[in-house]
């Protein structure tokens, strides 16, 4: 099976996902929490002097995790039946479920990081992954 990769799709997704992060991780919501959580203040992270170059691989690996997303909900819809936004749903769900999270939770276990951090952290991973496959399945 060839799969089309609609672009388009996936430049959104990685975008939206990007947007829900600065959501997610502001005062608004979870940032304070995060920054405890790491032990670090505001002030602290402004002064960072490689942020934009973390920012720009961040990126780079949200359009390449909405990438391998697309193809694999290509081949989830064509052997189930899903619409695009159920297979982008249930995608991201089993994507977190069974990759990210288990990676996340081991390295908690064996570099003693805090469990809150995980669950922010983890959280977030989940988020986005929704994001990306709702945008993609509304998209591509």
């Amino acid at each position: 099976m060839n799969v089309a990769v609609n672009y388009w799709a996936v430049l959104v997704a990685a975008v939206a996902a990007f947007v829900a992060g600065w959501l997610y991780y502001s005062p608004f919501l979870l940032g304070n929490a995060w920054l405890k959580a790491i032990g670090k203040t505001t002030e602290q992270l402004k002064e960072q002097k490689n942020l934009g170059k973390m920012y720009s691989i961040s990126f780079i690996l949200s359009l390449l995790t909405a990438y391998i997303m697309f193809h694999v909900m290509t081949f989830s819809e064509y052997y189930f039946h899903y619409s695009f936004v159920s297979t982008g749903i249930s995608t991201a769900i089993w994507m977190w479920l069974g990759f990210v999270m288990p990676v996340q939770a081991t390295d908690v276990l064996f570099s003693e990081k805090s469990w809150k951090l995980f669950t922010i952290n983890t959280g977030y991973q989940l988020v986005s992954l929704l994001v990306m496959g709702i945008t993609i399945g509304l998209i591509g």
